[in-house]
């Protein structure tokens, strides 16, 4: 079994993420807007036998002199089956190449659903794997109405029949960075973490066509903004990742319309898979059931090994 770290092709690794309908982590892009950032990334391509059997993207935080750890998100992506075995001798190979020098710890938090056999000991398990709801985006949209849950579709067809109107934000910066700054408010008053505002920017202008890298929707009332949400794609897959509204845009359930239209719009790009985001029915239920009443399936993943 081979590793290799360096020259790797990153056209042969976009078409095989799509392929797979991978996770927004092993992207190529996600990779560059996070090298633009300043954290380091390391990419990897295994090969049994001369052939490429896995690529894996890694997410590097350095400790000085000391070391460094290691995180392979939602990956490796596997190019063709193999055995738990093989599966197993693949990671003991990433971990034994992996180019970091001192003390290093290498994680992985497979794509894998919670008891799946899988080449990882369930022995080294450090965390266990968060929820989200997918939304499998090839069924025609008349199928994927009638899967709505009665009142979910209720509100929506309420929406329709509202005065809202929902337009498509432009993908330039200065056109979306308005719904970020929104979202950074969300977070700080909740206490909550996530991507800077500077992520989406050099997301975006990884690929030279925007349209296969993002989709913001808004709702208005006339001239007033009332809601927003947001999605990156990545290959054949979409991922939510903001949303925002105001206390109009709750009234007519303006979130219900804009997550059909996006469905609708990402359906229409060659889309295949959403991924609505976590799901915490204890911290945020209502949020939690809003996904869930979409019809779409609940996964939990394995967790985080070493």
């Amino acid at each position: 079994m081979n590793v290799r770290w360096e020259g790797l092709d990153l056209l042969a690794w976009d078409a095989a993420h799509a392929a797979a309908i991978a996770a927004l982590q092993q992207d190529s892009a996600y990779g560059v807007a996070m090298q633009k950032l300043g954290v380091p990334v390391l990419r990897a391509q295994v090969e049994l036998d001369g052939a490429p059997v896995a690529l894996a993207q890694f997410i590097v935080r350095r400790f000085g002199r000391l070391g460094a750890v290691a995180l392979c998100t939602r990956g490796p992506i596997w190019l063709k089956p193999l055995s738990s075995a093989e599966e197993s001798f693949v990671y003991a190979a990433l971990k034994k190449s992996i180019p970091l020098k001192g003390l290093r710890l290498v994680l992985f938090t497979p794509e894998v659903l919670a008891g799946q056999v899988h080449g990882l000991s369930p022995w080294r398990r450090v965390m266990t794997g968060m929820s989200t709801i997918m939304l499998d985006l090839t069924p025609t949209m008349e199928a994927l109405r009638a899967q709505l849950d009665r009142r979910w579709r209720h509100r929506l067809v309420g929406g329709e029949a509202s005065e809202m109107t929902i337009h498509r934000v432009g993908t330039n910066p200065g056109q979306f960075r308005w719904v970020l700054e929104t979202e950074m408010q969300q977070r700080s008053e909740k206490g909550l973490e996530g991507l800077p505002v500077e992520f989406f920017e050099y997301y975006v202008a990884a690929r030279p066509q925007p349209a296969k890298t993002i989709l913001t929707l808004r709702a208005d009332i006339g001239r007033d903004r009332i809601a927003a949400m947001m999605f990156l794609i990545h290959g054949e897959a979409a991922i939510y990742h903001v949303g925002w509204t105001t206390e109009k845009g709750r009234d007519l359930h303006a979130h219900n319309l804009l997550l059909w239209k996006a469905m609708e719009e990402l359906k229409a790009r060659g889309i295949r898979r959403l991924d609505l985001g976590g799901v915490n029915t204890i911290r945020s239920a209502g949020i939690a059931r809003f996904k869930m009443s979409t019809g779409g399936e609940v996964v939990t993943l394995a967790g985080t090994y070493f």
